[in-house]
């Protein structure tokens, strides 16, 4: 079993090698598609599943990656809906059902690394959606890393 567990791949756009045999990748859909700009789009997760619902057992990993969709208004076909994912009307609680998931499937002890960007939902408003406080990160850019343990 990998000791990571990638819960919203998507594209794997963050990771340098995407194809790490730690990381196990997973995320709600599978998507072949080419961009406007004619590059090619591969989402291709080692599980689809929803991040609400995670399909493994209490304490699983050591490491989770959480990177949920942070647009509420992107055109429904458009690249940044097919690359980023849109948020629900429900956000506040998908993203504490998404997080309360990763913490549940986090060895004790472990790592929880947040990505949130700022554009549509500030961070203020996801932290207080979730309810905890975390450890370390930045809060100078609309890209936020946060550092969270279990």
């Amino acid at each position: 079993m990998q000791r990571i567990l990638d819960a919203t791949c998507g594209s794997r756009m963050i990771w340098f090698d995407k194809q790490n045999p730690d990381v196990l990748y997973m995320d709600n859909r599978k998507l072949t598609d080419i961009l406007c700009d004619g590059r090619v789009l591969n989402i291709n997760p080692d599980v689809v599943a929803d991040f609400r619902k995670m399909p493994f057992p209490d304490n699983t990993f050591y490491l989770v990656v959480f990177d949920p969709p942070h647009l509420l208004k992107a055109g429904k076909n458009s690249w940044l809906a097919k690359k980023y994912g849109v948020l629900s009307q429900n956000w506040k609680q998908d993203i504490a059902q998404g997080f309360r998931e990763c913490m549940r499937v986090l060895k004790p002890n472990g790592t929880l690394i947040f990505k949130w960007n700022g554009e549509q939902v500030k961070l203020s408003e996801v932290l207080k959606a979730i309810g905890q406080k975390p450890l370390f990160g930045n809060r100078r850019s609309k890209t936020h890393w946060l550092v969270f343990m279990k």
